[in-house]
């Protein structure tokens, strides 16, 4: 039984300045376009709660259809995601995470046509294929630029689109509503989806210009700085090589890359069995419509999530402050995610939003911590794969998460839908009690978390 891994052998240039700078300069130049691709990707995957009544109302979309649709882009997005890896692999990072990008925001627009329940459900699978990858493509691409020990505070300053996609996008989304409701021809929910799919196109173009595939490419970090960085990529890389699964195969069979791809299902349908309904939830609360006034409520836990995601990712850089934060802050999911039901059912709207920001917050800080893992002991073609089956069937807690929602409110029906909301926070304290079972098992890559690791301002 180990409980922490003895600090290995490192060279010289993990302490030097001339990495510090390294990772510093590299932060500034890719994190910006990384963080705007996911705070659009994220917008428009989860931009579909606001338009839940008004395509009801318009185009007849059901209950039933609704939540078919919001959870079967995780059916494309999981089909697709080990290929999409794959090729990230060939064809290089920045190339491929444009194309992505320039997809999606095709399809994203093509929502503002939605006639009936078959098209809605049809776009919401093709938006997942379309997708399928930025994720994991990013988790790989970060890999590979930022050693082990500074890589939890970057997997945070990229989760940071999250909690600025809807503390931005939730405002966003009821403004272009209610602008295309009282200005245009057009409902307010077309001009939504179309305004935001475009956004994504916007990125994808940037992405060409503004990524890099590699370090050996970077014109930004003069010779000294490419040497420090690469020499740490490289120990790092060998031990992975020697800690982890090689080849596809070898890490799709990996036990600890099933492991942790449960962790990363019980935390995805807590997060999107939250979000999908959050502007809904608001709205039961305040007794207002799906409208501006819901959007900046909406906007309240993630702003709060915003600082509580930094702050964790960039001091959990040892392997047992992962563990003990992480294990906290799952349960911390759970328990307010069922707080904000029970404020709901009991007619408190004050403390259903402090409920429903605690448990933002918590999942949203669990995020990083999470990904640290498979990050620290796969490499090549076997993190393709790996970070890419995690990925997959892990973001199927999306697809299992309004379905399982609504299942449990219709078959214990109630005003508030209280026990739809219990039910996603009984798999946040299964994810805690899993990852705080890590305690028994390390990889040797961990070794390479040192208690003073380098900080990115």
């Amino acid at each position: 039984m180990s409980t922490s891994p003895k600090l290995i052998d490192v060279p010289e240039a993990l302490h030097s300045p001339a990495l510090k700078s390294a990772i510093s300069k590299a932060a500034r130049h890719l994190m910006p376009m990384l963080v705007i691709l996911y705070f659009v990707a994220f917008l428009d995957r989860t931009n579909v709660g606001f338009a839940e009544e008004a395509l009801r109302i318009d185009r007849g979309v059901s209950d039933g259809a609704f939540a078919l649709g919001a959870g079967i882009f995780f059916i494309g997005y999981a089909l697709f995601e080990i290929p999409s890896n794959l090729l990230l692999k060939k064809f290089g990072a920045r190339f491929w995470l444009a194309r992505i990008a320039i997809t999606w925001g095709i399809v994203a627009a093509a929502f503002a046509f939605t006639t009936n329940d078959t098209m809605f459900i049809v776009l919401r699978f093709l938006l997942g294929v379309t997708e399928a990858g930025l994720f994991p493509g990013v988790i790989m691409f970060l890999a590979e630029w930022f050693p082990n020990k500074v890589r939890v505070q970057m997997f945070a300053i990229f989760y940071l689109a999250q909690p600025f996609s809807q503390m931005l996008g939730a405002p966003l989304s009821g403004g272009l509503i209610s602008f295309g409701d009282a200005v245009t021809p057009w409902h307010g929910w077309q001009v939504m989806f179309f305004s935001e799919g475009i956004l994504a196109i916007i990125a994808g173009i940037a992405a060409v210009f503004l990524l890099i595939n590699s370090p050996q490419q970077a014109k930004f970090l003069n010779a000294e700085e490419k040497e420090a960085l690469l020499t740490v990529m490289k120990k790092e890389d060998a031990v992975r090589k020697e800690d982890g699964p090689s080849g596809i195969w070898r890490a799709m069979s990996n036990w600890k890359v099933w492991y942790f791809t449960i962790i990363y299902f019980c935390l995805q349908i807590a997060v999107y069995g939250t979000t999908f309904y959050l502007p809904q939830q608001v709205s039961n609360l305040i007794g207002q419509e799906v409208g501006w006034q819901v959007g900046l409520v909406s906007a309240i836990p993630w702003f709060v999530g915003l600082f509580a995601c930094y702050f964790v990712g960039k001091y959990a850089s040892t392997v047992i402050r992962r563990r003990n934060w992480g294990t906290w802050f799952y349960i911390g999911t759970g328990v307010f995610i069922i707080g904000s039901g029970w404020a709901g059912a009991s007619g408190l709207p004050i403390v259903g939003i402090l409920c429903i920001t605690l448990a933002v917050s918590c999942f949203l800080s669990v995020g990083p911590i999470t990904w640290s893992y498979p990050a620290a002991f796969l490499t090549g073609t076997a993190a393709a794969a790996g970070i890419g089956l995690i990925n997959s069937l892990g973001n199927l807690g999306g697809f299992v998460a309004p379905l399982m929602r609504t299942g449990f409110n219709e078959a214990v029906p109630t005003d508030s839908g209280v026990w739809g909301v219990v039910s996603l926070g009984v798999f946040a304290f299964l994810a805690a009690l899993m990852l705080f079972g890590t305690k028994y098992f390390t990889s040797k890559s961990d070794a390479l978390l040192v208690d003073k690791a380098p900080r990115v301002h």
